[in-house]
């Protein structure tokens, strides 16, 4: 199963978000740096009501969704890469994943500590993301320095060098390697550095409950530098998920419907990190149980009839 790890600085609600998302979470949503130290994990269902419309249509006893996995990962600072705070936690826990849901702070509360003292969300998801790529820029110049020698003889280590520069040289201007288009060739290439700016990654812009449905202008801050990265981004507001796990089912809608919005922000986060992580979804459906399978996208579709057994795929 593919994971998303769910980065952000310290006390920006990635554990509310987290807590929110699997509602039996043991993180502890705490008001002060470093809360988050072991990273925990969870299984969520993709919400998809075509899977509802399916199992009403064949009377199915069952149904089974789609999942994805999240892992809250301990907040970095500034200095991450160098090993400040958690840093090289941080560092290793990240590059087991295979997407970032970076978690922004675009709400203002005197009661909740931000480490550089005041919200400036822009700011804030500059400082991971230089981190990142400072990190990423100590992978490739080891590498370099590793096939310097096989430059003369080998013609494999002359193609990966100068790939190698071409990413040094985004790096060094503080870009993602994800912004450089590499082709499948080139990405398997520098594959085993587990290059973290490579990951795909979608920004949650958090809230308060009173911004949740028209946003501010913290919001297009980190709206503006998601469409210069490509990368997309989620309004979500981690304090309301949390009271809404409070509710009974049947209250949740008319909650939201106060606060101008038809569903929550994670339902939306969620089917965005599905997407992020390049996975479509294909429906089995009968008496027995409805299910909604996943694949990866540009599966053909002998190899999408593997994921149920791999006979079908002959």
């Amino acid at each position: 199963m593919l994971k998303a790890g769910i980065v952000g600085l310290p006390n920006v609600g990635k554990s509310t978000l987290f807590n929110a998302l699997v509602a039996n979470a043991q993180a502890e949503a705490a008001n002060y740096p470093f809360c988050t130290i072991e990273p925990n994990s969870g299984v969520v269902a993709v919400p998809d009501p075509r899977l509802n419309q399916l199992a009403q249509l064949s009377g199915s006893r069952e149904l089974i969704p789609t999942r994805v996995e999240f892992v809250d990962i301990a907040g970095l600072v500034a200095g991450a890469s160098q090993g400040e705070g958690l840093g090289n936690k941080f560092l290793a826990n990240i590059r087991e994943v295979d997407a970032i849901v970076h978690v922004v702070r675009c709400f203002d509360n005197d009661d909740v500590i931000h480490v550089s003292g005041s919200v400036g969300p822009a700011r804030d998801a500059e400082v991971i993301n230089l981190e990142l790529a400072l990190a990423d820029l100590a992978q490739v110049e080891k590498r370099r320095e590793r096939i310097k020698k096989q430059l003369r003889t080998s013609k494999e280590a002359q193609l990966e060098d100068a790939l190698l520069e071409r990413i040094q040289v985004q790096l060094d201007g503080g870009g993602a390697v994800r912004s450089l288009g590499l082709s499948d060739e080139e990405a398997d290439l520098v594959k085993p550095l587990g290059l973290l700016t490579a990951k795909p990654i979608i920004y949650a812009t958090n809230v308060s409950e009173d911004d949740l449905a028209s946003g501010n202008s913290y919001v297009e801050e980190v709206q503006k530098l998601a469409a210069q990265e490509g990368a997309e981004t989620v309004r979500i507001s981690a304090q309301v998920e949390a009271e809404l796990i409070e509710l009974p089912e049947g209250d949740r809608l008319e909650f939201l419907e106060g606060l101008g919005v038809e569903e929550g922000g994670l339902q939306g986060l969620i089917r965005a990190t599905y997407r992020l992580l390049g996975l479509r979804t294909y429906f089995t459906t009968g008496p027995k149980e409805s299910r909604a399978w996943t694949i990866k996208a540009g599966m053909s579709a002998p190899q999408a009839a593997g994921v149920i057994h791999t006979d079908f795929e002959r």
